[in-house]
């Protein structure tokens, strides 16, 4: 419920950034037309979600006669959820890792790497199905997708205003005081708005995650397996980066790309981070347990 009202807050905090830069404008013809543009890219993303990321990660859909294992696994989890069965595909990688992706819960995929069926046992693969899982539940896609549309237009508008300033737009006065503190704050809103886009945007993010974890343990009951599996799954994924477009990182448990080690992290550097640290994800985990009364 906290990462819900978390994500509904950021969700209000971009679409307020944009709103104002429309108050700072002084017109909303060019921010709607940068929010048209925005949807028109995101909205087709969202719609075809599915086929996008499989192509974009080089998954594989595979039958239940490829894959019997797995596919018994993953209709075990979904009739946990109540959810129809999604479909499956798999990862020739040799890192441990999966995602989820699909506009709705009758059109997802859950695939998963050669990698993580070979160092998970059956409990932590049945966790990590379940926290995918999660994300589908949750239509996370959805709101991934609405972020990315909010901040799409903030940087499109932003991008408008950069050029508008090269050309000496908007026809202010530029000779008293008022006029210059104007050009200024449009020139604060070029820089800062797009990079505070982002932050608000990886922070869904991570917020969804966290979500994700508390869902799928209370679909599969069982939060510590969970919590092992992503411990396994961070060690790999140092020691392994996954030949990925970065566009596509978030959507994975762990992030799939290398990257500093926890202890390595500041405040700054956390910003920008797709995933939470997987040190408070398993903090969390064991928290989430001990309230279910679950030990093992």
């Amino acid at each position: 419920m906290l990462n819900n009202l978390k994500t509904a807050a950021l969700l209000a905090l971009l679409a307020g950034i944009f709103m104002g830069i429309g108050v700072l404008v002084g017109g909303m013809s060019g921010l709607l037309v940068g929010f048209i543009i925005a949807l028109a890219m995101n909205g087709f993303a969202y719609w075809f979600s599915d086929r996008i990321v499989l192509a974009m990660t080089g998954a594989k859909e595979v039958s239940p006669e490829e894959a019997p294992e797995l596919h018994r696994l993953v209709e075990e989890v979904a009739a946990q959820a109540g959810l129809p069965k999604p479909r499956v595909a798999i990862i020739q990688a040799d890192q441990p890792n999966a995602f989820a992706t699909g506009r709705d819960p009758k059109h997802a995929v859950v695939a998963v790497t050669t990698g993580i069926m070979r160092i998970l046992d059956e409990r932590e693969l049945m966790a990590v199905l379940g926290h995918e899982l999660g994300h589908v539940r949750n239509r996370d896609v959805l709101i991934s997708t609405v972020a990315a549309v909010i901040a799409s237009a903030i940087s499109f508008v932003a991008w408008m205003l950069q050029w508008t300033l090269f050309w000496g737009g908007f026809g202010r006065n530029r000779d008293n005081a008022s006029g210059w503190l104007y050009l200024l704050a449009l020139l604060a809103t070029v820089i800062l708005a797009p990079i505070a886009a982002t932050i608000i945007r990886l922070a869904i993010s991570r917020a969804r995650e966290y979500e994700a974890d508390a869902t799928g343990a209370h679909i599969t009951g069982m939060p510590l397996s969970l919590a092992s599996a992503l411990e396994k799954l961070e060690a790999y994924a140092q020691a392994r980066p996954l030949n990925v477009q970065p566009a596509a990182s978030h959507l994975f448990i762990v992030n799939p790309l290398r990257g500093r080690r926890e202890g390595e992290e500041d405040l700054f550097v956390s910003l920008f981070q797709t995933h939470p640290p997987i040190r408070k994800r398993i903090e969390r985990l064991y928290e989430i347990a001990r309230k279910m009364g679950v030990y093992a």
